[in-house]
């Protein structure tokens, strides 16, 4: 297993790795037409995450350069605003539950769903197959950001068939992440090597205080 400590640092943790995944994958794509359209649905995606970012007036321009911050300023899409770096890249939305908008999960939120449709939308491939990985991880993120318990797999699997109407499916070898690490990472949580150590030392101390 490949955990959070093990990984590259995010630049800006509220939403998430496979956000940031969408974000390389998008920028690989050729054609500059489907570069701005998945654009602006990972920045709906990104605002359904952090929904409390919607109180600030200009919340639509500080996603846009939060895109920019993940995509390093290396991403060709048509941005409609100026990209402001130093003040942005201090800028850390809090999370607040989500309101319901006439959508079928409100965990899921309208962008979400908007993202399976235009994917379900796209021809059989791997450019297909790899979004649909990334928006089942993403599915389970959010899941579980709203629920705070556990989630069955089955349960995600089942959501983003109806969602997508049957349309989209997980290949045999795909294998959601684990549910306790995603919620390490929600909460800020240390996982891996550095949270072992840490238990450690706590024994440890607690030893020490029971031989005094």
């Amino acid at each position: 297993m490949e955990y959070n400590t093990q990984r590259e640092k995010l630049k800006i943790n509220d939403y998430g790795r496979n956000v940031v995944k969408m974000i390389d994958y998008a920028k690989l794509l050729d054609n500059k037409e489907q570069r701005n359209k998945m654009a602006n649905i990972i920045v709906d995606v990104m605002a359904q995450l952090n929904p409390k970012i919607k109180e600030r007036t200009d919340y639509k321009q500080i996603l846009w350069d939060h895109l920019m911050i993940m995509a390093d300023y290396d991403f060709d899409v048509d941005c409609p605003y100026p990209i402001q770096r130093e003040e942005t890249e201090h800028f850390h939305p809090k999370k607040i539950a989500l309101h319901d908008h006439g959508i079928h999960y409100r965990h899921y939120g309208r962008a979400m769903e908007d993202m399976i449709h235009a994917v379900a939308d796209m021809p059989e491939g791997e450019e297909r197959k790899l979004l649909t990985a990334q928006i089942a991880h993403t599915m389970k993120r959010q899941y579980l950001q709203w629920n705070r318990d556990t989630v069955e797999d089955s349960v995600i699997i089942d959501q983003l068939a109806e969602l997508s109407n049957n349309r989209l499916t997980l290949s045999p070898d795909f294998h959601f992440h684990d549910s306790k690490e995603i919620l390490d990472t929600i909460s800020g949580t240390p996982t891996g090597k550095s949270a072992n150590t840490k238990k450690k030392k706590k024994k440890k101390k607690k030893s020490n205080n029971g031989q005094l």
